[in-house]
């Protein structure tokens, strides 16, 4: 149903995230064993309760919320839906073509849209109004395609509406690259979704709206293919929240009671298979309705464009090093001095970087890999790689300098 931003350069981490690892501080439970009682947030996700015992409820809520209550986006009753910031350029450029319904049924939080994308084929969760879709129509061209998925047949019809002429009359193609399934995105095989049959998923501010975000995460490592990437922004919190916030249909359908508490989500990427998640951009959330920020308390927001890579055997849960370095070509679009794989890896063009063996998959062995070079293999493991601030220039045969950052 929506779409978020990625800022351009480099940005530090909120200072009111927690850490991206935690080590444990906490000492034995209470004799009576209350806290052990109560099931973990990770526990909840994994059964499918974060959200309450009813799935279906929470979904015919939203569905009423998205196809009935909202008419356009001025209706919100906060910023979570609402996209922070400017897109790049050629995003910019290509929103200027999407009809203008398409756009005032749009509810994103993010700008989900790696550039370079030419020939990929491409998945949106929750594609709502279509708007990201037909972006994404542009940006791979004739010879790749974009499918989008949603539940809320008010929005698929506007997306489907303008689809056809968009492609072949607005863009020139021969024939439409873009078409817009029903379904839910807890089971992409119901709406005959494939394995391995996508190389880009993305998704704006859709996955906190989900009761099942595991079975969301275990789809999406599915349907991608090796090297494959799941690039999307969501709403996250700096904290667990209780039942009553969770289950308010208002804060539910403005993608605030769903949020994740940051480390559950980075645990179930690792459930999944989705290690060594990568932060590309934050921006905390506005709550406008004083109501509605009574209710929130303390709970602090955030949109979050986030990057998992699908690459079997190659992602380790910690940065190890292997003595390998990257350099960026400056071929992907939009980024001919320097591209920013994350908040802490910018890769200047002809540049060489020592980085972790992570790193090291993510630009060499997925999509990305057309647009950087990479020297050194994991034949010889040198133990953990040194973190830092940002990443350190290595010499042009890709070894001896220290430094680096991964974390």
């Amino acid at each position: 149903m929506h779409a978020r931003l990625a800022a351009a350069g480099r940005s530090p981490p909120s200072p009111s995230f927690p850490a991206r690892r935690l080590m444990s501080c906490c000492g034995p439970k209470a004799a009576n064993g209350a806290a052990a009682a109560a099931p973990s947030g990770i526990q909840e996700l994994l059964t499918a309760r974060q959200l309450g015992e009813d799935a279906q409820a929470v979904r015919d809520s939203v569905k009423e919320y998205y196809g009935e209550v909202l008419t356009t986006s001025d209706d919100l009753k906060t910023s979570a839906c609402c996209t922070t910031g400017a897109p790049p350029p050629l995003v910019r450029d290509a929103l200027k073509k999407v009809p203008e319904e398409v756009k005032a049924k749009y509810y994103g939080c993010g700008s989900p849209f790696p550039m370079g994308i030419d020939g990929l084929r491409v998945l949106d969760l929750g594609s709502g109004s279509g708007r990201d879709c037909y972006v994404c129509s542009a940006l791979v061209g004739q010879q790749g395609s974009v499918t989008g998925i949603d539940m809320t047949l008010a929005q698929l019809e506007v997306a489907r509406k303008h689809a056809d002429e968009y492609c072949t009359k607005t863009l020139g193609y021969a024939s439409p690259n873009m078409r817009f399934v029903e379904g839910t995105i807890e089971d992409l095989a119901a709406a005959g979704i494939a394995d391995a049959s996508v190389d880009l998923i993305i998704s704006n501010c859709v996955i906190n709206l989900s009761p099942d975000k595991a079975a969301v995460l275990r789809e999406a490592y599915r349907v991608l293919a090796p090297g494959g990437e799941m690039y999307f922004s969501d709403v996250y919190c700096d904290r667990r929240l209780p039942t009553e916030v969770r289950t308010h249909p208002v804060l539910l359908g403005e993608c605030l009671g769903g949020a994740l508490y940051i480390q559950d989500f980075i645990r179930l990427c690792g459930q999944v298979g989705f290690l060594d998640p990568r932060t590309l951009s934050s921006a905390e959330i506005e709550v406008r309705d004083k109501e509605l920020k009574a209710l929130l308390g303390e709970a602090r927001f955030y949109s979050v464009t986030y990057r998992l890579f699908k690459l079997p055997d190659a992602i380790e849960t910690l940065c190890e090093d292997y003595g390998q370095a990257c350099k960026y070509k400056g071929t992907i679009p939009g980024h001919p001095h320097s591209y920013q794989l994350d908040d802490h890896h910018t890769f200047n063009v002809g540049k060489w970087y020592e980085v972790c063996g992570n790193s090291a998959a993510m630009v060499g062995d997925s999509w990305l890999g057309r647009h950087f070079e990479v020297v050194g293999d994991r034949s010889t493991h040198y133990g953990l790689f040194a973190c830092g601030p940002a990443p350190t220039a290595a010499p042009a045969d890709g070894a001896g300098a220290p430094g680096g950052a991964c974390c």
